[in-house]
């Protein structure tokens, strides 16, 4: 059985996407309601009525209540049954699960564990997300047919974009011009890339005159279980960054069983604020970056080892071999498994 780190937050969906008729999303194996209350507070049940278990997102509303479509009990949101239409009893047993939810950087974050100890401070710093007068996100979801830690190991490894993004963001050799370095601060991991002096990659076309060279950056930060913000940026050779452009992206995994992840992702930029033309080509760059590109890698490898894993193994008994640059994937596994552990021990 899976294993999950269940005191911290998990990105459940993006803000719009729980709207007036809610929004039904598995989530840590387990099936999950989320919707709105009348005041605009995002609120999340188990999406199984404890009755006949048909799932709660098949009803309606009552105000703040859900009303489930099968036999019209109705449950408010901290799960209690407040309605039996066949008579004025309660029966016991029918309280419904519910989920610590809470909005923050234009998304809908679940806590894993115990309602009473969830706490929004410990939410990753994802501020820049939302849209300001100086910058402009676009931002997407897929669900991925592979463990989410395979989408980590994936993205804290950027080495990877000179081969399997060779029609989107490949840097032209640029990465083996560069100084790779993992460190950890606390419970965060930071992979970073560092490749000074390099002629201008994609991503900095324009920021100085021809036959000029750039210091271009990668920065990758971590927070368990698997919520990411990578920096992107460059300046002049030998200038310092504040002279350049960092521009930040979110990914962030979340697992919607052990074999099937939420990806969601954003990419910035603050120039053509209200280009709608602009917003459409990066769009159609990062959905072919992660969707054509990244998604079916990733997925093929996880399918190279899945049946090993239903049978009872797990990632190290398949040996997988270190060739360094690989080593931001690694320390994030096993950071995580400390923190599954340490949580285990203190019950």
């Amino acid at each position: 059985m899976e294993r999950y780190l269940r005191n911290v937050w998990y990105m459940a969906a993006w803000a719009g996407e729980v709207g007036e008729l809610g929004l039904a999303r598995e989530v840590l194996g387990r099936p999950l309601f989320f919707y709105r209350l009348g005041d605009g507070r995002a609120a999340a049940l188990l999406d199984r009525c404890p009755h006949r278990f048909a799932p709660l997102s098949r009803g309606g509303r009552d105000g703040d209540l859900v009303v489930c479509g099968y036999h019209g009990l109705k449950f408010g949101p901290d799960g209690q049954c407040l309605h039996n239409p066949f008579g004025p009893r309660i029966p016991a047993g029918t309280t419904v699960p519910a989920f610590a939810v809470t909005e923050a950087h234009d998304a809908i974050w679940l806590w894993g564990g115990d309602p009473a100890a969830a706490d929004p401070a410990l939410i990753p710093d994802f501020s820049f997300i939302p849209d300001t007068p100086e910058q402009r996100s676009v931002r997407g979801y897929t669900l991925m047919q592979a463990n989410y830690e395979y989408g980590t190991d994936n993205l804290m490894d950027l080495s990877h974009i000179e081969w399997v993004h060779k029609g989107t963001f490949a840097g032209d050799g640029v990465i083996f011009a560069g100084e790779h370095s993992v460190r950890q601060e606390g419970d965060t991991l930071h992979s970073d890339w560092w490749m000074p002096k390099i002629k201008p990659p994609m991503v900095a076309q324009g920021l100085v005159g021809a036959g000029e060279t750039v210091d271009h950056w990668l920065r990758m930060r971590w927070n368990a279980p698997a919520s990411m913000r990578l920096d992107v940026g460059a300046c002049p050779h030998g200038a310092p960054e504040s002279k350049g452009f960092d521009i930040p992206q979110a990914h962030i995994l979340t697992p919607a069983n052990a074999h099937e992840s939420h990806y969601f992702w954003t990419a910035s930029r603050n120039h053509d604020l209200d280009s709608a033309e602009v917003d459409a080509y990066m769009l159609n760059l990062f959905r072919e970056a992660f969707d054509v590109e990244d998604k079916p890698m990733i997925e093929a490898a996880y399918a190279n080892v899945r049946a090993n894993l239903e049978a009872g193994g797990d990632f190290w008994a398949e040996k997988p071999v270190s060739l360094g640059i690989d080593q931001g994937g690694t320390r994030a596994r096993r950071l995580l498994e400390s923190l599954i552990a340490r949580e285990a021990a203190h019950g």
